[in-house]
């Protein structure tokens, strides 16, 4: 007994991979999405770069540069720190909301 494909017979994995790549192709052969145009600059750690910028949970105005209106640590991806220093960032937020340094959300509404 054999089972008969009825959907795209005869077609392997890569013809159905092509057939979308061609949909995604505008009218001059480029492929849409992705970014648009613009130049775009790789983010440096703030703290790898400049060793006068010293992280202190104490600093609340600093503290409060990394946290955003509700209250949540801004992620690597946008603040572009390197992953020991987000590390350390991050348990230094937690530790200046601790003591009421910066608060877990923004007042208002």
């Amino acid at each position: 007994m054999s089972i008969i494909n009825t959907k795209g017979e005869g077609r392997g994995r890569d013809d159905r991979r092509d057939d979308h790549r061609e949909e995604r192709m505008d009218k001059d052969g480029d492929e849409r999405g992705g970014r648009r145009g613009g130049f775009h600059r790789k983010k440096v750690c703030r703290f790898c770069s400049d060793q006068d910028f010293v992280m202190d949970y104490k600093d609340s105005r600093m503290m409060q540069s990394f946290v955003t209106e509700h209250g949540k640590i801004v992620p690597r991806r946008i603040s572009g720190n390197c992953a020991k220093h987000q590390r350390k960032l991050t348990s230094a937020v937690k530790r200046a909301r601790n003591l009421a340094l910066v608060g877990y959300v923004s007042m208002g509404t």
